[in-house]
């Protein structure tokens, strides 16, 4: 008995759908464009707690990374000018990384835009800035000439910064935010930076000077590792009131600071390092027993 050829064609047909239908399922979306394809594969997906709900949310926010990535270009470029010998444009753009620097927190805390993206973008620009640039600034101005022992301070430095960075990390929102344990990035580049900013400036090349930038630069990456205590100012509410007096003050420290920037920024630079061991011992002195 024949079979019906329409009921074969049928057949056929039908046989011959399922592998087109399977490809039609497997087959990827429609073809888009280069520049869209890179801006989905390359998206920042961040998940959160957020009202004890997890929340799942895809990109970054501009305005707190803009600085952030200001901070990072002006550190690449106290880099390259240490290179090229430009000590004083090195230092003052290590300085202007730390003003940006603290920017990007106060703007993404007022702005309420902080991210996780944020906080590890922002300690990869400070080991740039307040960590490899100061050590390579002071190591190309003067720590080369002290031979192994100056390379040596520079990289302990570095890796000081980079171990400080690592520890403010795992230990931010478990400390009083009041205080700062060890000396802070940004403050050990600010002393680093006056440092060879004013000593630079006077063309100071002496044996003494040498050896005084290297204690600095050593005392300043030690002091970042240390458990000594640094005043953070974050209790300080720029929001609020404040009396007349201060801002004249702060006009004040502007017009001193314009005098001769160099030494100025060192010696407040310098009081605030030193303040933090100068505490500590006050505070052990007053624990003191007394006979």
């Amino acid at each position: 008995m024949s079979q019906d050829p329409r009921n074969t064609e049928r057949d056929t047909h039908g046989q011959g759908d399922e592998p087109g239908r399977a490809e039609r399922e497997s087959a990827p979306p429609a073809e888009e464009d280069l520049a869209t394809a890179f801006v989905r594969e390359t998206e920042v997906v961040e998940e959160s707690i957020e009202d004890g709900k997890k929340v799942r949310r895809k990109g970054i926010f501009l305005l707190p990374n803009l600085f952030t990535t200001s901070a990072l270009f002006a550190g690449f470029f106290a880099v390259v000018a240490g290179i090229n010998g430009d000590f004083t444009a090195a230092s003052v753009a290590i300085f202007i990384a730390m003003v940006l620097d603290g920017l990007d927190g106060r703007v993404a805390r007022l702005t309420n835009t902080q991210s996780a993206f944020g906080a590890e973008y922002d300690s990869l620009s400070d080991m740039l800035s307040f960590g490899v640039a100061p050590a390579l600034v002071a190591f190309t101005w003067i720590l080369q000439d002290i031979g192994k022992t100056g390379w040596v301070v520079a990289f302990l430095y570095v890796a000081c910064a980079a171990l400080r960075l690592a520890r403010f990390n795992v230990q931010l929102g478990s400390v009083d935010k009041k205080w700062f344990i060890g000396l802070p990035s940004p403050s050990a580049a600010a002393l680093v930076a006056a440092s060879v900013w004013t000593f630079h400036s006077f063309d100071a090349q002496a044996l003494g000077f040498k050896l005084l930038m290297l204690f600095l630069v050593g005392a300043a990456g030690v002091l970042m590792v240390s458990n000594i205590r640094y005043y953070s100012f974050k209790d300080i509410d720029l929001k609020g009131p404040v009396p007349f007096v201060v801002l004249l003050a702060i006009v004040l420290a502007f017009v001193v600071i314009s005098v001769e920037p160099s030494v100025m920024l060192l010696a407040l630079f310098g009081t605030y390092v030193a303040s933090g061991p100068v505490m500590a011992v006050m505070r052990k002195l007053r624990r003191a027993p007394t006979s």
